[in-house]
């Protein structure tokens, strides 16, 4: 009877244990399981969070301005924007210093024929000679010229001489860079002010100054023909300048608000910039044009100002830039245009000491010139291995990845 008793027991004990196995294999399985579930997500973040910033430094471009006496090496420049993954970038000249050191890097250029050598370029030979010298030579050795920008804000000026030689001169460029048989690699623009519209607001009435209309209207005849884009320098910070008491400043920070309505059209603004690219098409839309792009050539925001410079802070140029490039990376386009992604290139690269002017002339960066961020819209926190990412940035991402993980540990 005991021996019974034992054995039953026994049987009991080891059903038990048996059991009790299974159970702790089960949950060592759901455990595993649930582990490789959270670094499976983790891995996911932290690999679309990079694809998402390669994205976005491929889709926006850089003003890279050189008024100032200490800027990093071109070269080291280059290194620079090719770890941020930036692939455009705006020149004010054709510096062939800059040229050369970004050769090879597949990073597009827009160079640029200062006002001061407009005049020059009405004479077809001259032109002629000037892409064979700043051009040709350059795309032949593998940086990537993509638009030449004829003169800058020309029309907004008082140079009447200066305005009339704009599109003469634009024709002659093209018409070398056709010889050379590098008019479809290379297009020809000019970049505008805003002072060139007579209204902006709503967008829908957007028109062209009555006295530029005889420059305007043979330009876009001509761009429409090369199909080269409209280039505008949009600054919402200059009107929120102008009028603080009146202008929202989540309006033109791209952050929650209200909106404004265009009653015309019923459609909704809820940022000032899309609103300026809007007004533009429409201007262009009364001299008959809807076949040729707007692209934003300079927008951006100071992060310091003159005590009559209301705005300008670090925090809000942090807010515009980083709310713009968001909206970059979403491919999204105007109330307008929907299903034309914006195009921009931001203003600017370098705080530049020796720009003429207000002191947010000076500080328009995304660097200070020993190329550390002035502040951080994410640019310099994806690629770890960058000579020009920061200690402390390379800290904060360690430490953001071991927290995750640690978390990750703790919960399982």
């Amino acid at each position: 009877m005991n021996k019974t008793r034992v054995l039953i027991s026994l049987s009991i004990c080891s059903r038990e244990r048996k059991e009790e196995e299974e159970l702790y294999t089960q949950e060592r399985v759901e455990r595993e399981g649930d582990m490789g579930i959270v670094f499976s997500l983790l891995f996911l973040v932290l690999i679309s969070a990079q694809l998402m910033q390669v994205s976005l430094g491929q889709q926006f471009g850089i003003n890279y301005g050189q008024l100032a006496n200490n800027l990093p090496p071109h070269s080291q420049v280059a290194t620079l924007l090719q770890s941020v993954n930036v692939k455009r970038v705006k020149l004010y000249d054709s510096d062939p210093s800059v040229l050369s050191a970004f050769s090879g890097t597949q990073i597009e250029f827009i160079i640029a024929i200062d006002n001061g050598n407009v005049a020059n370029m009405t004479n077809p030979s001259t032109a002629q000679a000037w892409i064979a010298e700043s051009v040709q030579p350059y795309i032949s050795a593998g940086t990537r010229i993509t638009c030449i920008t004829v003169g800058n804000e020309v029309l907004s000026g008082t140079d009447m001489t200066l305005k009339a030689n704009l599109l003469p001169a634009m024709q002659s460029v093209y018409q070398a860079l056709t010889t050379l048989g590098l008019q479809k690699q290379v297009n020809v623009s000019t970049a505008h002010s805003l002072e060139i519209l007579a209204n902006s607001f709503p967008p829908s009435s957007g028109t062209f100054r009555e006295d530029l209309a005889q420059y305007i209207q043979p330009l876009l005849t001509f761009q429409s023909e090369t199909n080269s884009p409209f280039l505008i320098n949009a600054y919402p910070f200059f009107a929120y300048k102008g009028d603080p008491n009146t202008i929202s400043l989540p309006y033109v920070l791209f952050e929650p608000n209200a909106g404004q309505l265009d009653t015309t059209t019923n459609l909704t603004y809820d940022n000032m910039l899309y609103a300026q690219m809007d007004a533009v098409y429409a201007a262009m839309k009364v001299m008959g044009h809807n076949d040729i792009s707007v692209r934003i050539s300079e927008t951006g925001w100071p992060s310091k100002g003159d005590e009559d410079e209301p705005g300008a802070t670090v925090e809000n140029a942090q807010a515009y830039n980083a709310n713009l490039l968001k909206r970059i990376a979403m491919n999204q386009g105007t109330p307008l245009k929907p299903n034309v992604p914006i195009d921009v290139y931001v203003f600017a690269l370098f705080n530049e000491n020796q720009k003429p002017g207000p002191t947010s002339e000076r500080n328009y960066g995304l660097y200070y010139p020993d190329a550390t961020p002035v502040y951080n819209i994410g640019l310099q926190t994806t690629y770890f291995t960058s000579s020009y990412l920061s200690s402390c940035s390379k800290l904060m991402i360690s430490y953001r990845v071991g927290i995750l993980l640690l978390a990750a540990l703790i919960l399982f």
